[in-house]
């Protein structure tokens, strides 16, 4: 009977420990699938041309999902917010050509002119939202590309670039300068 617990429990272990090792084969696979494949760049940048954000995930680097959504969504904040603003604007615009004096900036705005101008700020805020929004929607594909290109860089502790400061000895001012340090 005690020997049966025991052979139970090594069998246990031993699946445990060659599950674990799978697993770990599985992730190191993956990554070193991704680094290997000389289409990932381009893989990263249609995926995130389809939907922003696509091509971070492909690349396992989900920190820059909020960056990305954050970015994109305060563009297409502000040019909802703009167009309606500027809508305002017109329809009040037209009223007072209509002969209505009944708006809400009746108070403060006497003169078709500023109307106009009101209309005309907001409207060039909300194309700069749009410029701003197809920028950030580049941006994406830009990184997306970019980062997966990063991936298959050959990073060693082997090279190192650092910047250097060393005192002169005659005058006592810094001397700077950048260092390069291959180990072959």
């Amino acid at each position: 009977m005690k020997n049966k617990i025991t052979l139970i429990l090594i069998l246990l272990f031993s699946f445990n420990f060659v599950f674990a090792q799978k697993i770990q084969k599985d992730t190191l696979t993956r990554k070193q699938l991704l680094i290997k494949d000389p289409l990932t760049p381009s893989k990263a940048a249609f995926y995130s041309a389809v939907v922003p954000g696509l091509g971070q995930i492909y690349t396992r680097k989900y920190w820059k999902l909020p960056i990305i959504y954050g970015a994109l969504g305060t563009s297409g904040y502000y040019y909802f917010y703009q167009s309606r603003k500027m809508k305002v604007f017109r329809d009040i615009y037209k009223r007072r050509i209509a002969g209505y004096t009944d708006d809400i900036y009746a108070k403060r705005i006497f003169q078709n002119d500023q109307l106009i101008q009101g209309m005309n700020f907001h409207k060039r805020y909300r194309d700069l939202s749009v410029l701003f929004f197809m920028g950030f929607y580049l941006l994406n594909i830009l990184d997306a590309n970019v980062g997966a290109h990063l991936m298959q860089f050959n990073v060693d502790n082997k090279l190192t670039f650092r910047p250097h400061l060393e005192p002169d000895l005659i005058d006592s001012n810094l001397n700077y300068g950048l260092t390069l340090n291959i180990k072959l």
